[in-house]
């Protein structure tokens, strides 16, 4: 799939079109700008990837509206060469936004049909990119510790192991399950091995975050 003259004018419409909801962070703007989203689609789908809505990828899963990527990102704080840890790689579009943003990414999918299309694709477009099949909720204590971790699923509470591969004075992105059915934006800011400053920033809706569920 060629990145056509159509497609970059549409990412600068849904450039400005994040602008517009309050989308102010340049960093994430330029890195949303720059990579083609329909890449991560299917030929037949294409049509959508510039929709600011999720999108079924396969396996329950869906890739995320762009705004939320924007709004994930933006929170994560990225800084060039911080060590990010994103929990569900999915199609690999928010690890590849991550990794315009200067980020060095470390990935992990519990789906291997997702795991191995993500992987395929980033080392085409994002070769920094290292993805990696396993289970969420364990992260990747071998590459640990991280300076930001994004999990881009909801989750029921924030996983004590995550916690504990987190940079003191990191920060972690993760979306937690409200009674509503809907999920809290939660960042949390790690200040020592047991405390931490948790804030919330507003309301969403994930694909839930499934405990000792790796699929092959």
């Amino acid at each position: 799939m060629e990145d056509t003259f159509q497609y970059q004018g549409q990412r600068r419409q849904l450039v400005e079109k994040l602008r517009e909801r309050g989308i102010a962070d340049e960093n994430v703007l330029r890195a949303i700008g720059s990579v083609p989203r329909q890449f991560f689609f299917e030929p037949m789908f294409v049509n959508y990837a510039y929709a600011d809505e999720p999108f079924s990828i396969g396996c329950g899963q869906t890739i995320s509206q762009p705004s939320t990527v924007a709004i994930q990102s933006h929170l994560l704080d990225v800084k060039p060469n911080v060590k990010v840890l994103e929990i569900g790689t999915g199609s690999g579009y928010q690890a590849a936004v991550l990794d315009k943003m200067g980020a060095k990414v470390f990935t992990i999918e519990r789906y291997r049909e997702l795991y191995l299309k993500a992987k395929k694709l980033l080392a085409e477009i994002a070769p920094k990119v290292r993805c990696k099949f396993g289970d969420g909720y364990k992260g990747l204590p071998s590459f640990g510790p991280f300076d930001r971790i994004i999990i881009t699923a909801a989750a029921p509470e924030i996983p004590e192991a995550l916690f504990q591969q987190l940079k003191i004075g990191g920060k972690m992105v993760v979306p937690v399950n409200c009674n509503d059915g809907t999920q809290a934006m939660t960042v949390l800011e790690k200040l020592s091995e047991t405390d931490s400053i948790k804030t919330i920033e507003g309301k969403f809706n994930f694909v839930p975050m499934l405990q000792d569920k790796v699929r092959t």
